[in-house]
């Protein structure tokens, strides 16, 4: 990517954990782009840049308002790393002018830290996949062999800035108002990767951060030459994880039930909300 911004679609979402996208949904921008290539990506078509309408920053903190006054519960940032000087700059004017709501930054996890503390006081919630302990796993998948240290490296800094979660509304329906969710995808055929990802998050952080086992692994792209990604996780795969998930302790997150891996959980990166009406 190039300094030129670029979003493939600014809408409610509302397919992100229940503190995130409540009732109301998410304001999630879907910037173009990403720093990983991992050949199960369910956002390929903009994953790989080739999609996405080029916007200024003003129109950015104008969508970030627009998105505010549909009634969001906060403003998602949906892979946004390669972009972060232009889009700090665009939360500095919003914030300036009316945006109230929490700051989500939705990513990878494959970020520097120098990065990420650009953005220190500018974040109210951190939603980063760890998606590899294994590194041998996230060359063969991802392109990444220092995935897991680079990944450790960023959400221990995205820890430190937001500190324990801290959530507002009724029991039951409260929102996060700030701190840290680690997501991890199960793979299927991969379960050792992922306790053993599941075991250094619960290890490293304790309570201080919550945990989403995710179920939505979801078989695109053909040709694949790896055969167990041919497949969706199967029931007993995941009931595997999760048992391991109880076992070690963890009680702070959230589990997908079944039936996720569908396509149509996949929003349709056609440039809503991208244009001034």
């Amino acid at each position: 990517m190039t300094n030129e911004i670029k979003i493939a679609r600014a809408a409610l979402h509302f397919w992100e954990e229940p503190c995130i996208s409540g009732t109301e949904g998410s304001g999630a921008v879907f910037f173009s782009g990403c720093s990983l290539r991992c050949i199960y990506c369910q956002n390929h078509d903009i994953a790989i840049g080739e999609r996405g309408i080029a916007i200024t920053i003003d129109r950015l903190v104008e969508i970030f308002l627009e998105l505010q006054e549909k009634g969001a519960n906060n403003i998602n940032l949906v892979t946004p790393g390669h972009f972060i000087p232009q889009i700090k700059e665009a939360l500095i004017r919003a914030k300036e002018i009316g945006l109230s709501v929490p700051i989500v930054y939705n990513t990878g996890s494959y970020e520097t830290v120098e990065a990420l503390q650009m953005l220190d006081g500018l974040i109210d919630i951190y939603l980063p996949d760890f998606k590899y302990m294994d590194a041998s796993l996230a060359k063969k998948y991802s392109n990444a062999p220092d995935y897991p240290q680079v990944a450790k490296a960023a959400i221990d800094e995205m820890v430190r800035q937001t500190g324990p979660a801290v959530f507002a509304g009724e029991e039951g329906d409260s929102l996060m108002k700030r701190g840290t969710i680690a997501r991890h995808l199960v793979l299927p055929g991969e379960l050792e990767n992922s306790k053993q990802v599941l075991k250094y998050l619960y290890d490293t952080y304790g309570n201080q951060i919550y945990i989403s086992l995710m179920n939505q692994y979801t078989p695109l792209l053909e040709g694949n030459e790896y055969p167990n990604l041919k497949r969706k996780v199967t029931e007993a795969e995941f009931d595997e994880v999760f048992d391991y998930l109880c076992k070690i302790g963890i009680e702070q997150g959230y589990v997908q039930e079944g039936d996720t891996a569908e396509e149509s959980f996949i929003p349709s990166f056609d440039g809503e909300g991208v244009f001034k009406l």
